[in-house]
C-alpha cells in the first residue's frame, strides 16, 4: 500500500467528526491493504510509531527537504526506514539520522511529508483510534464487531487480529482464546469528580484502594509464572518477589490482574517514580530487589484452571479470587449498597487517601471483565492537584493543530524570583483555546524560531496534574505527571503563580 493513500485516508479522517464516516473511510482502507501492510498501517492510523520513540529532534525535523512530485513509498519501505533510523547511535549519529530522514522526506510527496512529520514528533491526531479501527475492519470483513472486539481483547492487539481477517475472513476469529502464558490487554477506568457521582452512577459497588504502582498480569502454569505490564511487556525477570508470591498460592493455573508497589520501612507506599524506576531495572536485580522489594497486591482474576471467567460478573470472579489470594495479598475494599450509603465510601476514600494511596476504584458488582477496554463499569476517583503556572515557550502544533502554538512549556516562580520550567503539556485544549492562545502567546513572543517561540513571562495557565517525578531534565528536579490545561488566568499576575517550594512542599515524597 502506497503511504499516499494512508496518508490521505488520514486526513479525511481528521476533516470529518461522523463516527459513521470515519469507519466507512477505514473500511474501505482496509479492504485495500495487503495483510502484511496492517501491523504497520493500524499503529500509523493511531499517531503510533512500532518501532516506539526513534530519538529525532526538530535539529534534524528543521531541515526543509525538497518533496517528491509523485507517490512512490510504499508503508513497508517507511517502515524499514525507521527501523533503521531506530537503531543508529553512538558517535556520528546525528549525521547518520539528518541522512535518513532526509532521503524518506525527499522520496515522500508534500502531503506524506506532512504526515509523516506528525508520526515522528507525536503530533497525528485524527481520531482513527482503535475502537473505529476495529468497527472499520468488521465493516471491512464482514465479521459481527462485537466478535472483532473480544478477538482483539484475546489477543492482546488489534494487529494480529487484523492480519488474520484479513487473510482468512470471519473464521479466523476463533483462534483467538484467553490463553494462560498468553498476556491480554487489562480493564481500564473512566474517571468519575467524586465518590458520590461514581456510586450514583453504578449502584451497587465495591470501592477498592487504588494504588500508584505498576499494573501487572500474573500468568501462572505450575511451576511457570510470567509477568506482563499492561502493554504487555514481560518483565517476569525483573520482578523474583512476584514470580515467588504467585508459586506460593494453592492454584496450579490462573491469570491475575493487580499492581506491584513498593512500601517503605514506615510501611507507606514509596513514590511511583521509585516504584517504576525498580520494575524498569534490568541489570544486577537482586540488588535493585534489596534496596526496593516490591509487593503484587492482586484485585481481580481472569481465569482459574481450564475456567474462562471473563465474562462472570464481579461479584464471582472476586470470590473466585478471594479462594486463591490471602487478603494480605489483595486490594482492600468496601462494599456499598448504593447511593444510600455513600458515606460509607467518602470514609473509605478517606482512609485510602491517609494510608498514602492515591485514590479508590469503584465497580460495579454485576460488570463482566471488559479487557482491553476502558469501560463504564470501573470508574476511579482521585483528588485532582491544580497549579497556577506561566507559560515560558510554546512549539508549533502538527496534523490538526499544524499553524498553531501547542505544546506548553510550564513554569512555577522559583527562590530568586525567575521561573523554573516543569514540563510540558498539549492536553486538554480546544480548538478555540488553541487558537486564542496563538493569537496571545505570539503577541507575548521575545523570540520565534522555526520550533516555536519564546515568550515573556506573563500569562498564567491553570494546570492540573495527577503528582510529580524526579526528573533530571528540569531545572528543580521534578516534572509533573500528565499535566493538562483546565483554564487560562489573565486574571492573576505572574508573581501570583504557585513557587516551586509550594509544589515540593506538598509532594514530600519526591522532594529532590
Amino acid at each position: 500500500m502506497l503511504l499516499a493513500r494512508l496518508a490521505q485516508v488520514s486526513r479525511e479522517v481528521a476533516a470529518t467528526s461522523a463516527r459513521s464516516r470515519k469507519t466507512a473511510l477505514l473500511a474501505e482502507l482496509f479492504r485495500e491493504a495487503e495483510a502484511d501492510d496492517v501491523p504497520i498501517v493500524i499503529p500509523y492510523l493511531a499517531g503510533r510509531l512500532p518501532q516506539g520513540r526513534l530519538g529525532v529532534g526538530w535539529k534534524v525535523l528543521g531541515r526543509r527537504v525538497a518533496p517528491a512530485a509523485e507517490p512512490s513509498l510504499t508503508v513497508a519501505e517507511v517502515d524499514a526506514r525507521l527501523s533503521e533510523l531506530g537503531k543508529v547511535s553512538g558517535p556520528g549519529s546525528q549525521a547518520e539520522r539528518t541522512r535518513i530522514v532526509g532521503e524518506l522526506m525527499a522520496a515522500a510527496t508534500e502531503d506524506e511529508q506532512r504526515f509523516l512529520l506528525g508520526l515522528l514528533t507525536g503530533e497525528v491526531r485524527q481520531g482513527a483510534l482503535d475502537a473505529l479501527a476495529v468497527e472499520g475492519l468488521a465493516q471491512a470483513t464482514g465479521a459481527p464487531p462485537a466478535d472483532v472486539r473480544r478477538a482483539v481483547m484475546l489477543a492482546g492487539s488489534l494487529q494480529p487480529v487484523a492480519r488474520a481477517l484479513l487473510a482468512d475472513g470471519p473464521p479466523a476469529l476463533d483462534r483467538f482464546r484467553l490463553t494462560v502464558g498468553r498476556p491480554v490487554l487489562p480493564m481500564l477506568a473512566h474517571s468519575a469528580s467524586s465518590v458520590a457521582e461514581a456510586v450514583d452512577k453504578l449502584g451497587a459497588c465495591a470501592v477498592e484502594e487504588k494504588l500508584d504502582g505498576i499494573r501487572v498480569q500474573v500468568h501462572r502454569d505450575g511451576d511457570t509464572v510470567r509477568v506482563h505490564t499492561r502493554t504487555l511487556d514481560d518483565i517476569t525477570d525483573r520482578l523474583p518477589e512476584v514470580t515467588a508470591a504467585a508459586l506460593e498460592l494453592a492454584g496450579e493455573r490462573f491469570i491475575l490482574d493487580g499492581e506491584v508497589i513498593s512500601f517503605g520501612a514506615d510501611g507507606r507506599p514509596r513514590s511511583f517514580q521509585e516504584t517504576a524506576g525498580r520494575v524498569g531495572s534490568r541489570l544486577d536485580v537482586a540488588t535493585a530487589a534489596a534496596a526496593v522489594p516490591v509487593s503484587p497486591v492482586f484485585f481481580d482474576v481472569l481465569s482459574v484452571g481450564d475456567r474462562d471467567l471473563l465474562d462472570l460478573p464481579f461479584t464471582e470472579r472476586h470470590a473466585e479470587l478471594a479462594r486463591l489470594v490471602p487478603e494480605p495479598m489483595r486490594a482492600r475494599r468496601t462494599l456499598v449498597a448504593g447511593p444510600e450509603e455513600v458515606r460509607r465510601a467518602e470514609d473509605f476514600l478517606a482512609e485510602t487517601l491517609e494510608r498514602g494511596h492515591e485514590g479508590v476504584v469503584v465497580k460495579a458488582l454485576d460488570a463482566p471483565y471488559s479487557a482491553g477496554r476502558r469501560g463504564a463499569s470501573w470508574l476511579k476517583v482521585k483528588p485532582v492537584h491544580t497549579l497556577d503556572l506561566v507559560v515560558l515557550a510554546a512549539e508549533w502544533g502538527h496534523g490538526r493543530r499544524t499553524g498553531r502554538l501547542s505544546n506548553l512549556h510550564l513554569g512555577a516562580r522559583g527562590a530568586d524570583g525567575g521561573f523554573v520550567m516543569l514540563g510540558k503539556t498539549f492536553k486538554g485544549m480546544t480548538d478555540t483555546m488553541l487558537a486564542w492562545q496563538t493569537e496571545r502567546l505570539r503577541e507575548l513572543a521575545v523570540e520565534e524560531r522555526s520550533w516555536g517561540v519564546t515568550v515573556r513571562p506573563e500569562l498564567v495557565v491553570e494546570i492540573a496534574y495527577d503528582g510529580l517525578q524526579r526528573s533530571t531534565r528540569y531545572p528543580a528536579g521534578v516534572t509533573l505527571r500528565f499535566a493538562r490545561v483546565v483554564r487560562y488566568r489573565e486574571d492573576k499576575r505572574p508573581e501570583e503563580a504557585d513557587t516551586v517550594e509550594t509544589l515540593l512542599a506538598a509532594h514530600p515524597e519526591v522532594r529532590p
